[in-house]
């Protein structure tokens, strides 16, 4: 299927206008900390200088990046020479975002929510530092908490959902004139702004976030990011028209069996992650695969958000196996399809028709495909697709919600979903991710806040309101339970027994948290949830 052909020429043209300024944007980009300190970082990362990996990365240079080095090659080889207090003496450790901040847990925890707007916002930033990894956002903006320090792309949706709630609208408008910043400067959203993000985005909510603010303010906002939102499509459908064979593949876009094209995750580096960088050097040992290639597939994991899930690995439920750049995910090509249908919304209200039925045409076309390819009407449920294989995954997991989430199901298949959650996925503190306890933390028995919100909106979409509302009530309890107990809300939840931790996962589970700020206060709301007794 020959998807791009039979569309306006203007579209083509700016297609690969797009691609075009895509390749031109990564020769500007700024180095990464890997890149300013060759020699260097590999020291400090394999030497576990800081206990976290992320901590050097985000650490910020008293001096010029060159100047650093030399130093470094002056000393290194001295007697006595000590790594760690050549760290201390050349950089300034970054603090953990929100750290200082005491909760009162008796003011409750909507007075902790609205506090945390305020605690967790970043002012924008200054011009670009050669010593710092930092990208600079020219607008306030909302970091989640803990060691994550920087904005995340798909969290902050999920946060704009609570910043809705709070009447926190400027907010909102001034995250996503942010995120049309980084748009019109890399051509695409990074995974979060560092400059070791530059390789990967992450799930393309940045169509949500614009319709968010368009019900807040007018449609008018729809126009108003279009040639972003063109330009974030341009970046996921690169090369698409270049595929040939089925099973062909380049950057995102993948060519299925019957000639379709959809999209899978990516990231363009085959080196370990900057931010984990010996976790991944110690992996990569354990794996089969050549270094390179595994290297991508976590990084493509990381892409997804979804890092780590047995949802990306082989039979043997091992990291080493992770074959994330075989699969065609549900989720990623459900956003796609809602930025089709957004795109089409856009020349209709421009009164662009032909433009209109180009994207409408688009998104029917990927829904026939995803529909085809992803839906296992055996187990009813939705499952990503190996491309290599030619067959659909076997690990249920809470991405096939998303075809409820965004209409995308049938009647039928949507009640064959909402049994599947209720009798498998549902526990005692809300819906675990999968059904896998393998230790990643993107599996059973942790459950996180997104995917909370995407299968409860799914669930009422499809009027399977009942079992919508008994999962937001588990869920808000548990968030609520903890809060009373700690005076934190947390990154990720367990829902198999709530009076743990949850944990795996590459380090220790971070407080804070956008996302789970922003979904509690929606599902409060929604629902007129208000603490542990609506659980009873």
């Amino acid at each position: 299927m020959r998807r791009n052909r039979c569309l306006p020429y203007s579209i083509n043209r700016l297609l690969l206008l797009g691609c075009l300024l895509l390749s031109l944007s990564g020769l500007a980009q700024p180095a990464s900390p890997r890149q300013l300190y060759p020699g260097l970082f590999e020291a400090v990362q394999l030497g576990h200088v800081f206990p976290d990996n992320k901590t050097f990365v985000d650490a910020v240079a008293r001096e010029q990046p060159e100047a650093v080095l030399r130093a470094y090659q002056q000393q290194k080889d001295q007697p006595g020479f000590n790594l760690k207090a050549f760290v201390a003496a050349h950089f300034i450790a970054p603090a953990e975002a929100g750290g200082h901040y005491q909760s009162q847990i008796a003011a409750g925890i909507r007075h902790h929510i609205d506090t945390l707007w305020t605690v967790l916002q970043r002012q924008p930033d200054a011009a670009a530092s050669s010593g710092s990894s930092l990208l600079p956002l020219p607008r306030p903006y909302i970091v989640p908490g803990g060691r994550f320090r920087e904005v995340y792309y798909w969290d902050s949706y999920f946060t704009m959902l609570g910043l809705q709630q709070s009447h926190r609208t400027p907010v909102i408008r001034d995250m996503v004139d942010n995120f049309a910043y980084l748009i019109d400067h890399y051509g695409f959203i990074p995974n979060g702004n560092r400059t070791y993000y530059l390789t990967r985005s992450q799930p393309p909510f940045f169509a949500l976030m614009v319709n968010l603010l368009a019900e807040e303010e007018s449609p008018a906002m729809l126009v108003r990011y279009q040639p972003q939102l063109l330009r974030e499509y341009a970046f996921w459908m690169g090369g698409a028209d270049s595929l040939q064979q089925p099973g062909s593949t380049h950057r995102m876009a993948v060519k299925m069996p019957g000639g379709e094209v959809l999209n899978r995750y990516w990231d363009s580096s085959q080196q370990p992650r900057e931010e984990s960088y010996a976790e991944d050097v110690a992996a990569a040992k354990l794996s089969p695969q050549p270094p390179a290639i595994f290297y991508q597939n976590v990084r493509a994991a990381a892409a997804s958000g979804w890092d780590f899930s047995t949802r990306w690995f082989g039979p043997d439920g091992q990291l080493g196996s992770i074959q994330t750049l075989d699969m065609v995910p549900v989720d990623l090509n459900c956003l796609l399809y809602y930025l089709e249908t957004t795109l089409a919304r856009t020349y209709e209200l421009q009164k662009n028709a032909a433009q209109a039925r180009a994207f409408t045409t688009k998104a029917r076309h990927r829904k026939k495909a995803l529909l085809a390819y992803c839906w296992d009407k055996k187990a009813g449920w939705f499952q990503d697709y190996n491309l290599r294989l030619k067959q659909r995954a076997t690990v249920p997991t809470l991405a096939g919600v998303y075809p409820l989430a965004f209409g995308l199901a049938s009647s039928s298949q949507a009640k064959k979903v909402a049994a599947m959650l209720k009798e498998q996925f549902l526990k005692d503190g809300g819906l675990v991710t999968t059904l896998n306890q393998s230790g990643q933390q993107w599996d059973a028995p942790n459950a996180w806040a997104p995917l909370q919100w995407l299968a409860i909106d799914g669930l009422e979409r499809y009027h399977h309101s009942a079992l919508a509302r008994t999962i937001a009530t588990r869920w808000v309890h548990l968030n609520v339970s903890v809060f009373q107990q700690t005076g934190k809300l947390m990154e990720k939840y367990n829902v198999l027994d709530t009076q743990l931790k949850a944990g795996g996962g590459e380090y220790p589970l971070q407080d804070g948290f956008g996302w789970t700020n922003g979904v509690l206060l929606k599902l409060m709301n929604r629902y007129k949830l208000e603490g542990p007794e609506t659980g009873k």
